[in-house]
């Protein structure tokens, strides 16, 4: 989609309803949906992180910015992910938590980014992690510069490649819970996406879906 076209839907997309969890669940592991439903945070004491699922202009066209995080020593290891990361105590709310992340690890500055509304919070029990995901936009066309201590790729994914049905797979994993299991994710540029990110991407994808394509 021409990203002038897509500026002419921000207000709507501001203002739409979020499916949340009935969203979440379309791309979670079978085995984790009964203890997502069951889960009390109340007890976990989770750390917070935000994420930036960010939308701009490449070639007039509309694209979302994705990593792929390093390999290393840990749960999320190699997974592709938006941009975002710890909350510090001296950052001044979740939004500023995703806007710093997002220029530490791509290099686009805060400045650059409208940041338009909240989207679902997610915890994510391996890692004992809530994380806030937020909407934003740039209007101009952006230099990524990957912080090569946390990122290895950077995907920039067309919005008509992401609204697309064709991107939905079903594949077998091993995670951290169970091995050799069945688990729906998202193939985008010979990746698998699963987990936390792919639920928030399924979010983001029936908003916009409800939003640019409400005939369907």
């Amino acid at each position: 989609m021409d990203f002038q076209e897509f500026l002419q839907f921000v207000p709507k997309l501001i203002d739409a309803k979020l499916p949340a969890f009935e969203a979440h669940i379309k791309m979670a592991p079978l085995e984790r949906v009964e203890s997502l439903k069951k889960t009390d945070f109340s007890n976990k004491d989770p750390r917070i992180a935000a994420v930036m699922m960010l939308f701009y202009p490449k070639n007039e066209n509309t694209h979302l910015v994705l990593i792929v995080r390093n390999s290393y020593k840990g749960v999320h290891s190699a997974q592709i992910a938006f941009p975002g990361g710890k909350y510090e105590l001296d950052d001044d709310d979740f939004a500023f938590t995703a806007l710093r992340e997002t220029h530490e690890e791509v290099g686009i500055h805060p400045e650059k980014i409208e940041v338009l509304k909240s989207f679902t919070e997610l915890y994510i029990p391996p890692s004992n992690f809530m994380v806030y995901p937020f909407l934003g936009i740039s209007k101009e066309e952006l230099v990524f510069i990957p912080e090569p201590s946390e990122v290895s790729d950077i995907i920039e994914l067309p919005l008509s490649v992401f609204l697309s049905d064709a991107i939905v797979v079903d594949t077998k994993l091993s995670t951290s819970y169970a091995d050799n299991i069945s688990i729906p994710a998202f193939k985008i540029d010979n990746h698998i996406v699963w987990g936390a990110t792919a639920m928030m991407l399924s979010e983001l994808k029936e908003v916009l879906k409800g939003v640019l394509e409400p005939s369907n």
